[in-house]
């Protein structure tokens, strides 16, 4: 290979990098999507048409963000959301369940790596063996086998890991197709991406085997969350039902990495009582009559 042919093909791959690494952050955004959707719902009992019980965000560009969220919301109408209805409807749901199961386990090595990160040397040792296990006997991660062998998936990331450690989430943003975050988040997830194990292991996500990965894993997380985006059509404000999902999965999801226990709001509790409003008497009861 002649110097110009190699600096041709540095300049290439160079080029590839950045959306490489944009396509790795839709997928990891989506990703985050749906189950934050799922545990909206589940949380609230309710349908996500309202906003009962949606808690305060640190959300001070919320002027911004409301604009992001709607260049967002457009640009998955006309790019992202064909494509996934395209795959589900030539792709029969056992070999799409198939295809999730490849992509995760391609991302438990990163999982393993915040495990340590987190002090947390039993569960990465447990996600070690589901990863050697699924890539053998379960034919490259298209079966998970160790489910079956007492070994459940658990998630981690960076997020995960600063918030672990004490970092506080920061102000909420959105960006358009990286979709909901905070800044600790944001940080977390461009590292989640640049450290990647098997990306790295492969040569970078540039390579032919990183773009095609890539592109699997946004079209499988956004066929996932599909459900969740139509639930968002219903919603009174979508803006709002999205941010809630968002910091209410990822506050859950510190917790479980902290140890904290879990506090739900207890939806059969009676509301509580109203405070009597100003110049009315406590006791409305007649007076005794005097003798």
């Amino acid at each position: 290979m002649s110097l110009s042919d190699r600096d041709n093909s540095l300049s290439q791959t160079a080029n590839g990098r950045p959306f490489a690494a944009a396509g790795l952050a839709v997928a990891a955004s989506l990703a985050m999507f749906a189950p934050a959707m799922a545990q909206q719902q589940g949380v609230q009992g309710q349908s996500v048409g309202t906003t009962a019980g949606v808690e305060a965000a640190d959300d001070p560009l919320e002027g911004f963000n409301r604009g992001s969220f709607k260049l967002g919301m457009g640009l998955d109408h006309v790019i992202l959301a064909p494509i996934a209805h395209g795959y589900m409807a030539v792709t029969p749901r056992v070999v799409r369940n198939r295809v999730s199961a490849a992509v995760y386990n391609l991302g438990e090595p990163n999982t393993v790596m915040n495990m340590v990160l987190q002090g947390k040397p039993k569960q990465a040792m447990r996600s070690t063996t589901r990863f050697v296990v699924n890539s053998t006997v379960g034919v490259l991660g298209l079966f998970d086998v160790a489910s079956s062998m007492n070994l459940p998936r658990r998630d981690s990331d960076f997020g995960q890991t600063f918030g672990k450690w004490g970092a506080k989430p920061g102000a909420y943003l959105y960006v358009p197709l990286m979709g909901p975050l905070n800044v600790r988040d944001g940080v977390g997830r461009a590292l989640d991406i640049v450290t990647d194990p098997v990306s790295i292991y492969v040569g970078g996500f540039s390579t032919d085997f990183g773009k095609a990965r890539t592109g699997v894993t946004i079209v499988d997380v956004r066929s996932k969350a599909d459900p969740a985006y139509h639930a968002l059509k219903d919603a009174a404000d979508p803006y709002v039902t999205t941010r809630s999902a968002y910091t209410q999965y990822r506050e859950a999801f510190i917790r479980e990495a902290t140890g904290a226990a879990e506090v739900l709001p207890d939806f059969d509790a009676p509301p509580p009582e109203a405070p009597p409003p100003q110049g009315t008497p406590q006791d409305a009861s007649p007076a005794a009559p005097k003798p």
